[in-house]
């Protein structure tokens, strides 16, 4: 493999193809590893798939707190299933190559789903303080035009910021090689392989990076901290208790998506760093949308009602 790669990254022309450097070079692990990723994405799409199915169909679903869950659920399944074919695909195959269409799509897609992401777990922080902090004007604020505004305003913006980005990448000379450092096609891999200067790309980058991830998060930390004061205001601890467990499985869900970005963005680099990176990203890209699903299962009584609801009508 190392071979191939200074081969690739002697050649000086505008690349038609990229070279994706896989999860493992390791011919003995391809094998179970692509049992494991496998095994993965159906839990992902089983999961995911049956949570936007049960806040579909079951009524006692119907409030802002399950509208949100379900795009979640869309929004796990959309960057996963960008990722996870592919990446199956090179378990199998002898060369991992993907074409310079395929890979522009695949930056597009990964980049609004994974930004949206972020702002729909802020939502999902917003919807649980007017909750608990402002019950008797919940259904007034978290009205039916405001849930969708919370959900579309995300959509149309990420769709903005990663095309910009994808544009901006695409319409460079990838002259230097042809091997991207990573096992799908992410904004920053490419950008070690482009000729010309990189670095409005890489200040765009940084810009709405940063930005994605400061406000959302600010919304989040703002969000339970209010919570927090409101539920220690209470009298009674069966209240607080209640009020708490209205927001355990989205507390577990943000603490796990963030505390891994914030790990992949403020490691200190070292030569160690790009296995590091990648075991992070196989975390954030592929495990937690399958976490996500089962959180919200086996921690939320009302979903659990609802497939017993469920099963029970398919007897």
């Amino acid at each position: 493999m190392e071979e191939m790669i200074k081969l690739n990254e002697s050649k000086g022309s505008q690349v038609t193809e990229f070279i994706l450097m896989g999860i493992t070079n390791n011919p003995e692990m391809k094998g179970p590893l692509f049992v494991v990723f496998l095994l993965n994405y159906m839990a992902t799409a089983l999961g995911n798939l049956g949570l936007i199915i049960l806040t579909s169909v079951d009524s006692h679903l119907q409030n802002p707190m399950y509208f949100f869950l379900r795009h979640l659920a869309y929004v796990d399944l959309g960057y996963s299933t960008a990722i996870g074919p592919k990446m199956l695909v090179s378990f199998i195959v002898e060369k991992n190559t993907i074409s310079y269409n395929e890979c522009a799509t695949q930056l597009v897609f990964f980049g609004v789903f994974i930004t949206s992401e972020l702002f729909i777990l802020s939502a999902m922080a917003y919807d649980r303080y007017v909750a608990i902090c402002k019950p008797l004007l919940y259904i007034i604020i978290m009205s039916n035009r405001v849930c969708w505004v919370l959900v579309v305003i995300p959509y149309l913006y990420s769709i903005m910021v990663s095309l910009l980005v994808t544009i901006k990448i695409f319409n460079s000379s990838f002259c230097a090689s042809n091997v991207i450092r990573q096992f799908y096609c992410d904004s920053v891999p490419p950008l070690y392989i482009i000729c010309s200067d990189i670095s409005e790309i890489k200040l765009i980058i940084m810009i709405f990076s940063a930005l994605n991830l400061i406000s959302s998060l600010s919304i989040v930390l703002v969000s339970y901290l209010l919570i927090i004061v409101a539920i220690l205001r209470m009298s009674s601890s069966e209240g607080r208790y209640k009020a708490f467990s209205t927001c355990g499985s989205h507390l577990t869900v943000v603490i796990v998506f963030y505390a891994t970005l914030l790990f992949m963005y403020l490691q200190p680099r070292s030569r160690n760093s790009f296995d590091t990176e990648k075991i992070a990203t196989v975390f954030y890209t592929l495990v937690i949308p399958m976490l996500n699903p089962l959180i919200y299962s086996l921690r939320n009584k009302e979903v659990k009602g609802a497939l017993k609801r469920v099963f029970q009508k398919l007897k």
